[in-house]
Order: structure tokens, then C-alpha cells, then sequence
């Protein structure tokens, strides 16, 4: 007799690693399928990273460390943390977890109770509803679409509050649209918040060094210094430095509330791998110079993508700020196909793996990573093209 809780009957598996493993499963069955369902940039990681998790592993770093990360990388983020996303904290205020996903966790799983709300703009990345309903919260929908940037606004915020809202989740730039908050619309969006006091905000970073855009990144805590107090900024290494498998997230934010995701994180896995830490410190403080190199990398493949697409009749695509991601628009096609998920799989049924706009919150479309190699990203547009002419 299966005897699941009712926090893990609230939620769905992700449908990202779900297309993902399907992919795989597929491959190993004999079936060419290109894969562009993962969020995991094909770089290899810096050599500079890859040499000291070596010297970690010979100096034999591999004993259990302080739950909240290393004094070491705990100061290496706050380098980070102040260097790139303009946040002055310090190492006491920053914990170490394994990925920027488990901190998120941490966090709302320490802080909402039964009927809490979360404001969470959509379209969203496919965990955060699913983990704000297994801690027992209440997901607030703030829809945007193409027309409003994928962004939400301060009237749009003002309406949605409630006695009961706890949390604002922001994420830019984004997960799955690439939509990134100018300073002045997070500004716009801090003098609203500022009238709710018992509403917290946190702010997903994790794609803050893959921007399209002119200027340095806005971050709601460097924009809103007043706000740190109730602002946790999650940010790592997976995406910027290509070390997706070394599974290590940093956050900064109040004492009071670091500590609390810490208490739980030392029930929970304890601390993170040491010699994934010991490789983040040296992409914290090693050479930043390559990340110039992999954003005019990605923002051609962006372009190209885009160029692609808009030559397939039917789909169209607003053009991403930042991360990886395409969002396509396929309205045009659903008196063909029925929804979103069924042109996802049959898609996938003419080798590419894509996920439906509906695992994200939104409708009628696909989200595309470009995160890959040139030649294999113009074969999957070949692929979609003959797909759906």
C-alpha cells in the first residue's frame, strides 16, 4: 500500500527533467533526438575550476565542512555577490547550498505555513509553484505575456497583495523567457512593496551574467538597499561558470532567515560537496574574462534561433534579454495540434525535445534552450520546420 503525504500528493514532477529523461530515454532506444529541453550551457567548465576541484580532491578535501559552505566560499560569494550584482553583504549573511533549486526550497520550506500566499509571475519556472505547495503555501498567478515583456508592473503588484501574501518571487533574468527587470521597473515595483512590510522577496539571479542588454544588472536588493532586510538573492555557478553537475547555489539575505534555511539544510543533506566548493571559489575569484566571450556566444545563437523561427509559419518569438531560453508562440498552431503538450510530443516524435509553455504556466507555445552547438541548433530548427509545415 502506497502511503504518500499530502505535501508530495500537492505537486508534479518537472516537466523539464521529464521531457529531458524522455529524450535520453529515446536516445538509448536508437532514436536521433536532439535535446534542447535542458537549461545546461554546453561549454565545458573552466579549466581554471576543473583544476582546483583536482587539487581540492589531492589535498584530500573531502570531509564534511560547515553546514552553511566553507569560510572560504562563503567569502568568495559575497565577492561575488558585491562585484556583480552591486549587494554588499556579509559572509554571515550568505549560506551554501547544493544548487540554487535546494535554497529556494530552504527557504520558503522555513518560512510559510498553511495558507500563506506567494506571488509568483508567470510564465515561471516549473519549481517554484511546486515547491511553494508542497511547504503548504497558496500560489498567487501574476500572468505577463510578450506584450508587457514578460514582466510584471507596480499596479499589477498593489492589486495582488493580501493580508496574507508572504513572498514575491522574482527571477531575471528568466526562466523560461528571458525577460530582465530594468532598475527602474524594480524601483517602480520597491516603492509598492515598501507599503507591505510583511512581504518578502526573492530574487532568483542565477542567470545575472547572461545578459543581452546594455548596462550592468539590476538586482531588486542593490536597486532597493532598504529592502535587503526582507530580500533573499539566490545566486551560483551552474549557469555562468558551465558547472550544472557541481551542484552549488549561494544566497544572501537577512541573518535571521539564512540561519533558519541553514537549520533545516543540516536535517536535510547537510553541507555541500567540499570539492564543489573548493571549484566555486575559484570561479568566484578566478579570471571573469570568458563570460564576455559566452554571452556574445549565446546572444548569436539567440539571434539565430530567432531568425529561424520567425521564418516557420505559425510560430514567432518576442526576442529574450538574457539566460538561454526561447519562448516560443505557436497560437496559430493549436487548431492543428489541440494544446501545447501535444505539439511538444510531436515534436519530439520528429527528434526534438522541447517543453510545452503550459509547464511553465503559460499557453499555446514551446520553450527552446540554445545552449547548444551551432550545427545541432540549425538541425533542430530544420526539424521543427518540416514538423509543422
Amino acid at each position: 500500500m502506497n502511503q504518500l503525504s499530502q505535501a508530495l500528493q500537492r505537486i508534479a514532477a518537472s516537466r523539464t527533467t521529464a521531457m529531458t529523461d524522455r529524450a535520453f530515454e529515446l536516445r538509448a532506444a536508437g532514436r536521433d533526438v536532439i535535446s534542447l529541453s535542458v537549461g545546461e550551457p554546453d561549454f565545458p567548465t573552466p579549466p581554471h575550476v576543473v583544476a582546483a576541484a583536482k587539487a581540492a580532491l589531492d589535498a584530500g578535501d573531502t570531509k564534511y565542512t560547515a553546514v552553511m559552505g566553507t569560510a572560504a566560499l562563503r567569502a568568495a560569494a559575497a565577492l561575488h555577490f558585491a562585484r556583480d550584482l552591486g549587494i554588499v553583504v556579509a559572509p554571515e549573511q550568505i549560506i551554501v547550498s547544493a544548487g540554487g533549486k535546494q535554497a529556494i526550497f530552504l527557504a520558503l520550506a522555513a518560512t510559510l505555513d498553511p495558507g500563506d500566499e506567494v506571488l509568483i509571475p508567470s510564465p515561471w519556472w516549473v519549481s517554484y509553484p511546486q515547491i511553494v505547495r508542497y511547504a503548504g503555501g497558496e500560489v498567487i498567478d501574476l500572468p505577463t505575456s510578450a506584450a508587457t515583456g514578460f514582466r510584471i508592473g507596480a499596479g499589477q503588484l498593489e492589486a495582488a497583495i493580501t493580508p496574507r501574501t508572504r513572498w514575491l518571487l522574482l527571477n531575471s533574468p528568466g526562466n523560461p523567457t528571458g525577460a530582465t527587470y530594468p532598475a527602474h521597473e524594480l524601483a517602480a515595483l520597491g516603492e509598492v512593496l515598501r507599503r507591505h512590510p510583511q512581504v518578502m522577496v526573492l530574487s532568483d539571479d542565477i542567470y545575472a551574467p547572461l545578459r543581452y542588454t546594455a548596462g550592468a544588472h539590476a538586482s531588486l536588493a542593490a536597486v532597493c538597499p532598504d529592502l535587503a532586510d526582507r530580500t533573499l538573492t539566490v545566486s551560483g555557478v551552474s549557469k555562468s561558470h558551465a558547472m550544472t553537475g557541481f551542484r552549488i547555489g549561494v544566497s544572501a539575505g537577512p541573518a535571521w532567515l539564512v540561519a533558519a534555511m541553514g537549520k533545516l539544510q543540516s536535517h536535510a543533506s547537510g553541507n555541500p560537496c567540499s570539492i564543489s566548493q573548493a571549484a566555486a571559489v575559484a570561479a568566484f575569484t578566478g579570471p571573469q574574462e570568458f563570460l564576455k566571450e559566452w554571452c556574445e556566444r549565446f546572444r548569436a545563437r539567440r539571434d539565430r534561433v530567432l531568425s529561424a523561427i520567425e521564418a516557420i509559419p505559425g510560430l514567432s518569438a518576442p526576442v529574450p534579454d538574457g539566460a538561454f531560453y526561447c519562448m516560443i508562440d505557436a497560437a496559430p498552431l493549436m487548431a492543428r495540434f489541440g494544446d501545447d503538450e501535444a505539439l511538444a510530443l510531436h515534436l519530439l516524435e520528429h527528434g526534438v525535445a522541447v517543453v510545452a509553455a503550459s509547464a511553465f504556466g503559460g499557453r499555446d507555445g514551446f520553450r527552446i534552450s540554445f545552449a547548444a552547438d551551432e550545427a545541432i541548433l540549425d538541425e533542430a530548427l530544420r526539424r521543427i520546420a518540416k514538423a509543422v509545415v
